[in-house]
């Protein structure tokens, strides 16, 4: 059985491959009369889509969002809201040799051994292209929470770390890393040409904070809100970690410095600091909700590799065809959209056990 649907009362399904004709989400569960148009989603698209400059793969995909059902006058309907990017500059040619041989790093044999075939043209379905279908999703569910700000930004990019002391928020929109520290900005130019150059590629680290999400969204067990953002977050291509709050960090302190200490405020606790990343016993607490994800190198590499051929004979393999040198400059909106997909759906779960909507 294959799974391509997520969330529970707010769901939404992606469909199509990397090079077929088009590629699309279906959003069901989305409440009716919410004011939705293309115009709505394709600012979304747009920070997400290729060829935006030399540190992203040079397809060049308008991706243009239309909405197909589930919106009528303007406002949606309450049935599933089909959107559907077409597909404009596919070159299968460019995977000729990876149909002969796995690509390490890539999902080549284990769909391979899952399905005994596999699309080999940028992947199918494992490809990064399916992210922009979340990412249309996901402005559709930051409807369901118009009081939720959600923003990321990358926050490391080969090792190379922000400075927090520079962080401007004013900065992600002004370099091609949205990256908030002008100065690693810099030098994350010279990281990615001299990583380009080589054939290679770099790793990096997104952040993504919510704010206005207010107390009470989550549940103790099996629908917690960090479980359910670390199952989104690593449902992403290429993720490899996900941490909330100090995350990792947090095993290196002591029960005193982890604590995140509370004084009597004007509505309910004041936090005097948020080490858990706005989520306690799996729900939210009505601070920031904080998330890392981690993105590894990106594995279509002109670098020979080392691999086996279908038919399990030694060979080499480089990857041709237009790549993004870190993959995790695109995963920005991606990791947004996921923010905004969970905290829609649990805004409608906690509606519809507790009968009330939670103001922040």
């Amino acid at each position: 059985m294959s799974f391509n649907t997520f969330g529970r009362v707010f769901r939404f399904t992606t469909w199509g491959e990397s090079h077929g004709p088009a590629i699309g989400a279906v959003v069901d569960g989305c409440p009716p009369g919410l004011a939705l148009t293309e115009a709505d989603i394709q600012p979304f698209l747009d920070k997400r889509k290729p060829g935006t400059s030399k540190f992203t793969t040079q397809r060049r995909e308008p991706d243009e969002v239309r909405i197909l059902s589930g919106v009528f006058e303007g406002k949606t309907t309450g049935t599933p809201i089909s959107l559907m990017i077409e597909n404009q500059d596919q070159r299968s040619k460019d995977y000729s040799e990876v149909a002969k041989a796995y690509r390490p790093g890539h999902a080549d044999y284990a769909y391979d051994a899952k399905y005994g075939f596999r699309d080999y043209r940028g992947g199918g379905r494992s490809s990064a292209r399916e992210t922009a279908s979340r990412v249309a999703a996901g402005a559709v569910a930051r409807l369901v929470i118009p009081d939720v700000d959600i923003f990321a930004y990358v926050s490391e990019i080969g090792g190379d770390a922000i400075d927090p002391a520079r962080f401007d928020a004013g900065e992600i929109g002004n370099n091609p890393f949205f990256c908030p520290d002008a100065e690693a900005a810099l030098r994350w130019e010279k990281l990615l040409d001299d990583a380009r150059r080589d054939g290679s590629s770099l790793g990096a680290v997104v952040e993504c904070i919510a704010s206005g999400v207010p107390a009470g969204w989550g549940a103790p067990l099996y629908a917690k809100l960090d479980s359910e953002l670390a199952a989104a977050m690593m449902s992403i291509n290429a993720v490899k970690g996900v941490e909330i709050g100090d995350g990792f960090a947090a095993a290196r302190l002591r029960g005193e410095e982890n604590a995140d200490p509370m004084r009597p405020g004007e509505n309910g606790p004041a936090f005097l600091a948020n080490h858990a990343g706005g989520i306690a016993g799996g729900i939210s607490t009505g601070q920031p909700v904080k998330v890392r994800v981690a993105f590894k190198p990106t594995s279509s590499i002109l670098i020979p590799v080392e691999t086996v051929t279908r038919t399990g004979e030694a060979s080499d393999i480089i990857t041709k065809g237009r790549h993004d040198p870190c993959v995790g400059i695109r995963g920005v909106p991606v990791v947004e959209a996921m923010m905004a997909l969970v905290l829609a759906d649990q805004k409608l779960l906690d509606r519809a056990q507790c009968g009330r909507d939670r103001l922040a």
